[in-house]
């Protein structure tokens, strides 16, 4: 990654959709390093997160994670999801972010100098284009190792700068779970960033949660 360190910058991070990228390497993020990775390279303005919420269950195992984010450097913006049945009679639970993301790009672009976009979402190439227009540079970050790539090739190729997001695992990866659970057995401090999210008792349900709001 290449980042001038007095441009501004701002992250905008569909939260579903890197999420299902990062699952597909086999790795999940650890956003304190996520944003101070960024925030050492050039002057991070904001760190958006988007996702939407199933607010009618007692319990949403992504919950603590978006409370973490909320505390920690993070602006949050959710919505409740959309339950509606399709033609075939099945339920089906919609809450993408895509209008959110593409408003407060615009919006923000006034301020920023580069916008570094967390999705592979084809549907964000034209305000990508719109914000270009502008003078913003855009980098996308998303993955093409996986199968199927998760990124759209004409949001690739509008893109100033696509980043491989295989190639920030060693930068934005949180620690396997043995490590963290041996490190908890000998008292060894982990650090702020395993305070509140790392105890998802069921990452199957949240990645069920996640793809249906996807």
């Amino acid at each position: 990654m290449q980042f001038n360190p007095q441009e501004r910058i701002g992250l905008f991070i569909d939260g579903a959709n890197l999420y299902a990228a990062a699952r597909s390497l086999g790795f999940d993020i650890d956003y304190k390093r996520l944003r101070e990775e960024f925030a050492g390279k050039a002057r991070l303005i904001r760190a958006l997160y988007y996702t939407a919420l199933i607010e009618d269950q007692e319990y949403s195992p992504i919950r603590p994670l978006v409370d973490w984010l909320d505390y920690n450097g993070y602006t949050l913006i959710t919505k409740p999801t959309k339950e509606f049945t399709d033609s075939m009679g099945r339920r089906k639970v919609k809450g993408d972010m895509d209008i959110e993301i593409a408003v407060d790009m615009m919006e923000l672009s006034d301020v920023l100098d580069h916008i570094v976009l967390f999705s592979g979402d084809g549907d964000f190439r034209r305000v990508t284009e719109a914000v270009q227009r502008k003078g913003v540079l855009v980098s996308v970050v998303s993955t093409i190792r996986s199968q199927p790539p998760m990124i759209a090739d004409e949001l690739r190729r509008q893109a100033d700068t696509f980043i491989e997001l295989q190639d920030l695992e060693p930068l934005i990866a949180r620690e396997p779970k043995w490590r963290h659970e041996r490190a908890t057995t000998l008292r060894e401090p982990m650090g702020d960033e395993y305070e509140g999210y790392d105890d998802e008792a069921d990452e199957d349900e949240m990645a069920d949660e996640v793809a249906h709001t996807a």
